[in-house]
């Protein structure tokens, strides 16, 4: 480790456990599996064993506040999580403090970047036993912690009991949404409500899903992912809770955030252990975001709007499959002569990116003949509806020679705008056309996997001019994250202009480098420039559809520093 890197700092001001199961000792070993330094505060004393709560004792107000003083004098924050608090005066000197360091905030910043505060509002033991608050201890939390917080991490009960309700794990899962409404106007930036304490849902196979509902800035929807089937789930809302905070104050926004402490999570699930005759702790480990080959956890789904992802609907595949192209290029051209000509150049996999409606019918019956003509895959950029009219109603193009193939990409402001009746119509089609996604984050990935796409596009690769966008270059250590990751194909796009720019991506062994203006304009330009593009995209021919994601080269995370295990590097700036 670096001086000049040291690693980020986050405080849990929290419960100690006496059993080592949940409070601080599950946040110290959340903390390590994500490689940043935490500083355990005691904010309660328990007497606990692995089936109950026994006794608890909140520390005195003068001794949490020197606690508190020492830390700032030396290891200041980038993100406070809270756990057990056990009093009025402690939730006021958690406010206390977030309030001290938010007043550092650069004018024109974001006050949260400047300190997160993650509350995990612990209310209750799951286990039982002594009560950990009271109405007033809620009611601190609602005054002075959710106007304050930057993500609330409540399961179904603790939500309810926010807003003056019965606490209750039982009910309909359609209330979530509203519920994270309601706390959102409470004041939280974001909420996210766990479904661990929540009823399943099964899938077509009958595997039992479980379901957060996240409501962040940037994203909302179902997180779904295969329910852990263990008795030992001791500290589990601690290791979600503190793996937000962890994830933030290595720069991720919140809903990257929540979907790395949600894989996180359920890989510690998988390694928890008994100790005494009650649930056993949950076990954070680095080796979480490794990748499923290598023993991580899987990526979880999200869904669109509120509806469930659409994974979860059906067992066969929800679009044609793709198939990398064998020589490893894609192409992006803008209308359907420069589809004519790079098809005729060599190219077998390409798109037509005609951003404008005016000739679009020209561009694409243009593109439809000549890719018919060469049997290639065809993608249509957008303007998915005209796509489909050709796929499902022309008896010329239904009858395309076989090797010819068609598929709509859609970016994720066109996936997020459909209306319910497009997604019937888009799912419809989906056993005549194959569906490629963009992503540019850990929430899009996990909601182009949740939609079934039959590819996955990870870009931007390097720096782009060709449209503007907020988007961090994912470089190759996120590509090679990506590709360990996605249930799909992965393709790298973004800033690939040359044969060394492929080459130099084709070490990561993407099912297919996509490039733009690379290619050039006319016929002769694809003729000279095609054959050096083809072999410097060598590594990805030897790929098939099936080892695209499963074949990628040992992750190095060149982005990050030495100290953070596995972890893709930040995707938007710390604005």
């Amino acid at each position: 480790m670096s001086a000049l890197n040291p690693r980020p700092i986050i405080w849990s001001i929290a419960g100690l456990d006496t059993a080592g199961g949940a409070g601080l000792s599950a946040d110290q070993r959340a903390a390590d599996a994500l490689g940043v330094h935490l500083c355990p505060v005691a904010a309660a004393l328990t007497a606990q064993h692995s089936q109950g709560v026994v006794a608890i004792s909140p520390v005195d107000s003068a001794f949490l506040q020197a606690q508190l003083q020492a830390l700032a004098q030396d290891l200041p924050p980038r993100a406070i999580k809270t756990g057990l608090l056990g009093s009025v005066q402690a939730i006021e000197q958690v406010a206390h403090w977030v309030d001290h360091w938010r007043t550092r905030t650069p004018a024109g910043t974001d006050p949260h970047r400047q300190l997160a505060l993650i509350v995990d509002p612990v209310l209750g033991a799951s286990s039982g036993g002594a009560a950990f608050s009271n109405d007033a201890i809620v009611q601190a939390y609602r005054q002075w912690l959710l106007p304050r917080a930057t993500v609330l991490t409540p399961n179904r009960a603790e939500a309810r009991r926010l807003l003056g309700l019965r606490a209750s794990h039982d009910g309909a899962t359609d209330d979530l949404p509203q519920t994270a409404r309601d706390l959102q106007a409470l004041g939280p930036r974001s909420v996210v409500i766990t479904g661990g304490d929540g009823p399943s849902l099964q899938d077509a196979s009958s595997t039992p899903y479980c379901l957060d509902w996240m409501l962040t800035p940037h994203a909302q929807g179902w997180l779904s992912a295969p329910r852990v089937d263990t008795p030992h789930t001791h500290g589990t809302g601690c290791t979600f809770a503190s793996g937000i905070a962890a994830a933030w104050a290595l720069g991720h926004v919140e809903a990257d955030a929540i979907v790395l402490a949600n894989m996180l999570t359920r890989h510690a699930l998988l390694h928890g252990h008994a100790a005494g005759s009650g649930a056993g702790p949950v076990m954070a480990q680095a080796g979480f975001a490794a990748g499923p080959a290598q023993g991580g956890a899987t990526l979880p789904w999200l869904g669109l709007g509120e509806e469930v992802p659409w994974r979860l609907t059906q067992t066969a595949p929800l679009f044609q499959p793709f198939t990398p192209p064998a020589d490893g290029l894609y192409g992006i051209l803008a209308d359907g002569s420069q589809i004519e000509a790079a098809l005729q150049a060599g190219l077998r996999c390409v798109q037509l990116r005609h951003k404008a409606r005016q000739g679009l019918e020209a561009h694409l019956s243009q593109s439809l003949r000549s890719a018919q003509q060469a049997g290639a895959q065809l993608f249509i950029n957008d303007h998915w509806q005209a796509a489909l009219a050709p796929a499902l109603h022309d008896d010329a193009v239904s009858d395309m020679p076989q090797g010819m193939r068609l598929g709509i990409h859609l970016g994720q402001e066109d996936l997020t705008a459909l209306t319910p009746a497009d997604r019937d119509t888009l799912l419809a089609a989906g056993r005549h056309v194959m569906l490629g996604l963009s992503s540019h984050s850990l929430w899009e990935l996990a909601r182009a996997a949740g939609c079934g796409a039959s590819y996955i596009a990870c870009g931007p690769i390097q720096p782009t001019t060709t449209k503007d966008m907020p988007w961090l270059p994912q470089g190759l250590d996120n590509l090679s994250w990506w590709i360990r990751h996605s249930p799909a194909p992965v393709v790298a796009i973004g800033g690939l202009l040359n044969a060394q720019d492929v080459a130099h991506v084709a070490t990561c062994r993407p099912a297919a480098v996509c490039v733009v203006r690379g290619l050039g304009q006319t016929l002769n330009q694809m003729q000279a420039q095609v054959p050096a593009l083809q072999k410097a995209a060598g590594p990805c021919a030897t790929l098939s559809a099936s080892e695209s994601n499963a074949v990628a080269p040992p992750f190095t995370p060149t982005s990050l520093p030495s100290f953070s295990p596995l972890l893709p590097h930040p995707v938007l700036p710390p604005a």
